[in-house]
């Protein structure tokens, strides 16, 4: 009777498997791979076969996603100029801007020169004082809207409208204190605030100097010549003073008012074309109009008081 043959071992060089024990016999350790497991990475691996619906990926760790870029001004990209840097979007700012601008001296000037130029009207205006204190009035009410509430200077047509009535106000105000002064001084300040404007437009447009960073010495300035005036007024009710000395009380008073209100252009200026610290927003069209325009305005009254003759 034959006798079955003895099973395959590990360590048999023979064996087709994974043996280990012979180093130098043939194929050993790489034999026939074992027959394929129903899951699982192979034989004696230990791991289990994957779930169902496949592998899931790994997720990173210590990455998050990048979150969706935010389109929004804040308080510190207005006055920075970061959304500024398109040039097509600033050339067409800055000519919104100076249409508006345009458009507000144009209705000032006329309702100036009406005032001057038509006596009934100049002396209705001035024998009705009251009317020019409910729009100085109104004049300090939009003021504060348009400067102080975003919405009212941002939204269409809102924003026009408060500009156009602010305007109308203010005008109303320039010619009545321009009618007090003869058509000839009128026009000479016109002019000379028109050589003045360009002038230092231009100088704000080409100068290094960036006056957006004045902030401190325009405040300072500002608080002199407030105290100045008050000072002045307190003389005046206290005690009798010659007509000289108040013309040089005024003169003073005036020349400084002059130069801050240059310095105010200056800065509006610059941070209307931008390229320096800071800068104006695209979307802040009519705060910048509304700069450009009183600074213009009171320059122009600053200068009719100073060399302006009277009725």
């Amino acid at each position: 009777m034959a006798t079955a043959p003895p099973p395959p071992s590990y360590n048999d060089a023979t064996n087709p498997g994974y043996g280990y024990s012979d180093p130098n016999a043939p194929n050993a350790g790489y034999g026939q791979p074992p027959p394929p497991q129903p899951a699982g990475y192979g034989y004696g691996t230990g791991y289990a076969a994957p779930p169902p619906g496949g592998y899931s990926q790994p997720q990173p760790t210590g990455y998050a996603a990048p979150k969706p870029e935010d389109t929004s001004y804040t308080v510190e990209e207005e006055w920075a100029g970061q959304s500024f840097s398109d040039k097509a979007v600033r050339r067409n700012f800055i000519k919104k801007v100076y249409l508006i601008l345009a458009a507000q001296l144009a209705v000032t000037f006329g309702i100036v020169c009406i005032f001057s130029l038509v006596e009934p009207v100049g002396l209705f205006v001035r024998h009705n004082i009251w009317l020019y204190w409910i729009s100085y009035a109104l004049f300090i009410i939009l003021y504060i809207v348009l400067v102080c509430v975003r919405e009212a200077r941002r939204s269409f047509p809102a924003n026009f409208i408060c500009l156009a009535v602010f305007t109308l106000v203010f005008s109303y105000m320039t010619g009545t204190i321009a009618s007090s002064y003869t058509t000839e001084s009128v026009m000479i300040a016109a002019g000379i605030t028109a050589a003045v404007c360009l002038a230092v437009s231009i100088f704000a447009i080409q100068t290094k100097i960036d006056f957006t960073l004045c902030s401190g010495l325009i405040f300072g300035l500002f608080m002199v010549l407030l105290f100045f005036g008050l000072s002045v007024m307190i003389v005046y009710l206290v005690t009798p003073v010659d007509y000289f000395a108040a013309r040089v009380l005024s003169c003073v008073w005036g020349g400084l008012a002059a130069l801050l209100f240059v310095l105010f252009l200056i800065v509006d200026t610059q941070l209307l074309f931008g390229g320096k610290k800071y800068s104006l927003s695209p979307e802040e069209y009519i705060f910048a109009a509304l700069q450009l325009y009183l600074d213009i305005v009171y320059l122009f009254l600053i200068i009719l008081s100073l060399f302006g003759g009277k009725k």
